[in-house]
């Protein structure tokens, strides 16, 4: 019997509410707009669904994916053959008037800086402009102008193989564009952050001016996953790539965006393999003259 018999049987006996979507093209769930179908996609809605699902999983023997919305990866034309468990339907926001948030994984960073704003509290515009849920945002300690989610989280609740768990700031370990889910796999489930009072318009106009310079400086007309490499220490990678001279650099329709050398876009049909080759060309490119190994920034899932 097929892993996904199994793992629909148990479905229907522990998690009959539960949506579930077959052969799920992931090009619909990725700001790349790339990717083939996974054969099941699950949207949980509670806490409790995830640890179920962690476990029906492991019954039918068959891997898992989390995903939020999808702004930071590159998913392989095949196809991926095992579940991705997406997190969107979990995306509520609490705000409390000591100036704590709690927000669920799935819940979108432009919708919690919104919310700070109009409660009165700063220290969260940096984010309005990052297209991606809290979950993943929280993986990659993602920031922007300046701030960035170490500044912001003050706990994290989080599944692990061990079950669930609650972990401080200090204890989510945070670097640059790293956490602690680098080492060790959790599927994060919600997060307290702390905010500091400040006046709603100066708020918003901060988020507006930010956003402003974002759509100056960012191919956001196109779909791609963000800035594709990580900054390497002492560089900055857009400007190698542009000083190698890559900008409009094109692999099928994946390009080097002649906005910003640090974006590769999707001009319309551009698959994983095209994007990967791209990747490939900027970083021989670079390495040639730079001698410095660029590192992807983008998550690569197959």
């Amino acid at each position: 019997m097929a892993w996904f018999d199994i793992f629909d049987r148990l479905i229907e006996e522990h998690l009959p509410e539960i949506r579930v979507e077959k052969d799920a093209v992931m090009s619909k769930y990725t700001s790349f707009h790339i990717g083939g179908p996974a054969k099941r996609m699950v949207f949980p809605v509670k806490d409790e669904d995830v640890l179920c699902l962690q476990e029906i999983c492991g019954q039918a023997d068959v891997g898992y994916m989390v995903l939020g919305k999808g702004s930071n990866v590159l998913v392989a034309d095949e196809g991926l053959d095992y579940v991705v468990i997406n997190m969107t339907a979990m995306n509520a926001i609490s705000v409390k008037p000591s100036g704590e948030i709690y927000v669920q994984a799935g819940a979108l960073l432009s919708r919690v800086a919104v919310q700070a704003q109009q409660a009165g509290l700063a220290g969260f515009a940096f984010a309005h402009g990052i297209p991606g849920s809290l979950g993943g945002a929280v993986v990659m300690n993602a920031g922007a102008y300046g701030g960035e989610m170490k500044q912001v989280v003050q706990s994290v609740k989080a599944l692990f193989c061990d079950g669930i768990r609650t972990l401080s700031g200090e204890e989510l370990r945070f670097g640059y564009r790293h956490s602690i889910f680098a080492e060790e796999y959790g599927i994060i489930l919600s997060a307290v952050l702390v905010l500091k009072p400040g006046d709603p318009a100066q708020i918003r106009s901060e988020m507006d001016e930010l956003m402003s310079r974002r759509k100056t400086s960012q191919p956001l007309e196109y779909p791609s996953a963000g800035s594709t490499f990580k900054r390497p220490e002492g560089y900055f990678a857009g400007t190698m790539i542009d000083q190698c001279g890559l900008k409009g650099t094109s692999v099928g329709d994946a390009q080097v965006s002649t906005k910003h050398a640090g974006f590769i876009v999707n001009k319309g049909q551009a698959t994983f393999k095209d994007v990967e080759g791209l990747i490939h060309v900027v970083q021989d490119r670079v390495y040639k003259k730079f001698s410095v190994m660029l590192e992807p920034e983008v998550k690569i899932i197959r």
